[in-house]
């Protein structure tokens, strides 16, 4: 057993790198700034009642100044100010909101589902009533974005809290036995809206409202927000990761697995494409099936090969050539007909070098002195195959663990690779941190993974198998 410590991964941005997402803005403005591809006016639609859209007309005229960071804080790198929303630095663009591109909803229809029994009838009633003034916003202004504002009296009757791994094997679970279907409005609403081509931003009323005890602080919600927003905007990315000039362009794929909303039907597999600069593609797969004997999903060799080969086929399209590396994260063991679908696919797609690597959450821990968590970036070599990974622990920068309980490992099993495994969990502790829906760069899982999962809870709501999905992630955080 060797052990290892990775530093924590740079990040590009348009002047110049740092380690933090917040502090990198601040100072070296958004790495989209040199792609001279990106909008300066953000343009934000938004849906909610008169008082709530009061509420965001404030909060958005807050994000466009300064914000003094918590007070009194001991992790003054993990408690920042936020730079505000501005055209002459950090993310060198402006939010942009008005009565014309909004819609009111009646205090007297959100009344009206609230008093809805039936908890399925409730969910739906609410995303109709979103639904249709999106589609008006959509379809009759020139928006980049649609905010949807929730009053907390509807909110209260139509999310229920929920606990969902990210990485998901599906062992030990029983298929559904009877016919309750999952009923989710923040999932339904967007899979009903994503046909508009604009992307959401689902916000509840008591975010907007300043210094309530048991949310972030102002600061740290307008980072999260503004971000969310900015990428949701112009598709491009904030920051990047620094990468080796000298090394080849690598591709990164993530293979996730999801159930039906009656958890009967058979899993259905999708892709994730991340290359160094973020951009993404999603795909959706075909119906697979669950090996009875360990109760993990296996696409078929053919479903392998379309799957890789659709995936990277757009990557080609995307970027004029082929990745000369590709890397494949999954959440399960690999089926030799798997390795077999994913191989040809590659190696007809003319790419040189591969690596397929399975994450896990494992169950070891371990402690500094006996006492300490563990540091971000921790690699435990327990053989050439099977790794331990720190992604969430104590980090350096902040001054402390974010976390509430012992920090749990990643299990990395190099199942066939052309790169070292050193090389392979860098770049996933790199991965972590190339999520524009929070600002906090100590995340626990890779992008390729994390993105999958989410994708996957969304798209279980979309129609009929040809209703084609939207390939950016966008439309999915």
């Amino acid at each position: 057993m060797k052990l290892h410590y990775i530093k924590e991964p740079l990040l590009e941005f348009g002047q110049g790198s740092h380690l933090c997402p917040r502090t990198g803005i601040t100072n070296y403005d958004v790495y989209d700034t040199k792609l001279k591809i990106r909008r300066e006016r953000v343009i934000v639609g938004a849906v909610g009642t008169s008082d709530t859209l009061s509420k965001l007309y404030t909060w958005l005229e807050k994000c466009s100044q300064f914000i003094p960071a918590k007070p009194d804080s001991r992790q003054p790198n993990l408690f920042v100010p936020f730079c505000g929303f501005k055209s002459d630095f950090g993310f060198k663009a402006l939010l942009v909101i008005d009565e014309e591109i909004t819609r009111v909803l009646n205090n007297s229809d959100i009344n009206a589902i609230v008093q809805i029994k039936d908890w399925n009838e409730r969910v739906y009633a609410a995303v109709e009533l979103y639904y249709r003034q999106a589609k008006f916003l959509a379809q009759n202004r020139v928006i980049d974005v649609i905010t949807c504002v929730i009053p907390t009296r509807l909110y209260d009757k139509i999310y229920k809290p929920e606990i969902i791994p990210v990485v998901e094997t599906l062992e030990n679970e029983e298929d559904g036995e009877d016919d309750v279907l999952e009923v989710n409005f923040r999932r339904a609403l967007k899979a009903k809206a994503m046909s508009l081509g604009k992307p959401l931003q689902i916000i509840r009323e008591a975010s907007l409202e300043s210094n309530v005890k048991g949310q972030q602080d102002d600061a740290t919600k307008a980072w999260n927000f503004c971000t969310a927003i900015y990428y949701k905007t112009n598709r491009t990315v904030p920051w990047k990761l620094v990468t080796n000039i000298n090394r080849p362009s690598v591709c990164f794929v993530g293979i996730g697995f999801y159930r039906s909303r009656d958890r009967k039907v058979l899993n259905t597999s999708l892709a994730q494409i991340f290359d160094e600069l973020g951009n993404n593609v999603i795909l959706r797969g075909t119906p697979v099936n669950i090996d009875k004997s360990d109760r993990i999903p296996h696409l078929k060799a053919a479903q392998a090969y379309h799957l890789l080969k659709r995936a990277l086929a757009e990557y080609e399209t995307a970027l004029d050539t082929s990745p000369a590396r590709l890397v494949l994260h999954k959440s399960s063991k690999y089926s030799d007909e798997e390795l077999d679908g994913f191989e040809s696919a590659a190696k007809e797609m003319r790419v040189r070098k591969v690596d397929f690597v399975t994450i896990l959450d494992s169950d070891l821990r371990l402690l500094r002195g006996n006492e300490y968590p563990s540091y971000r970036g921790i690699h435990i070599e327990l053989n050439e195959e099977n790794h331990l990974l720190y992604t969430r622990g104590s980090v350096e920068h902040y001054r402390t663990y974010t976390g509430k309980y012992i920090p749990q490992p990643l299990e990395i099993r190099v199942v066939k690779s052309d790169e070292s495994p050193g090389v392979i969990c860098q770049e996933i502790l790199g991965l972590t941190k190339m999520n524009w829906n929070n600002t906090q760069f100590d995340g626990k899982y890779p992008i390729t993974l994390a993105c999958a999962r989410k994708v996957g809870q969304v798209m279980k709501y979309l129609g009929a198998a040809d209703d084609e999905p939207q390939i950016s992630y966008s439309f999915y955080m």
